[in-house]
């Protein structure tokens, strides 16, 4: 532990004591402490977003959403989300409209669709990525989906007839 050496000086008049402390144990405390803070640091724990998929097997049978009940949001390559509240017929490259992710604009958009639902309460979601989106565009519509308090969403293939009309944007 600590030791005491005692020296002569040269001339024998004055004995010098040099005292000299061990650190070893002191390490040994310092990994303790940092062991003991580790073990009792509340870690964040992640935020997850429950997201329930049907499934597998026969599509389950419901009530068809009507087109001015919902909004559909494309998600498209280099950062790129279009949507639409169209139907087959309707749906044509000036009903398709483009936004970004930038601010508040996507939680906007389902808001004002959500107030000129006629049936408030049977309000959809409609998110559609494309083979060409990205997963991180992929979480953050939804969640622009969780801010906007939204619980009816689903997640489901692009149309071929949407399809269409978003090649013709995109090009």
């Amino acid at each position: 532990m600590a030791e005491v050496i005692a020296q002569e000086k040269q001339g024998g008049k004055q004995k010098k004591k040099l005292i000299r402390v061990d650190m070893t144990p002191m390490v040994d405390l310092g990994f303790l402490l940092i062991t003991f803070f580790m073990f009792t640091t509340n870690f964040t724990k992640p935020n997850v977003m429950d997201l329930g998929l049907p499934a597998k097997g026969t599509p389950p049978s419901g009530p068809v959403v009507d087109q001015r009940n919902q909004v559909t949001f494309i998600l498209g390559k280099d950062n790129r989300v279009f949507y639409h509240q169209s139907n087959e017929t309707d749906l044509n490259s000036e009903n398709l409209k483009e936004t970004d992710f930038s601010g508040v604009k996507i939680s906007k958009i389902i808001s004002e669709a959500y107030k000129k639902a006629p049936v408030p309460e049977n309000f959809t979601v409609i998110v559609k990525p494309t083979d060409d989106a990205n997963y991180k565009n992929f979480v953050d519509i939804l969640d622009n989906i969780a801010i906007s308090k939204k619980e009816r969403y689903g997640i489901t293939d692009i149309k071929p007839w949407e399809e269409k009309v978003y090649t013709e944007l995109t090009q």
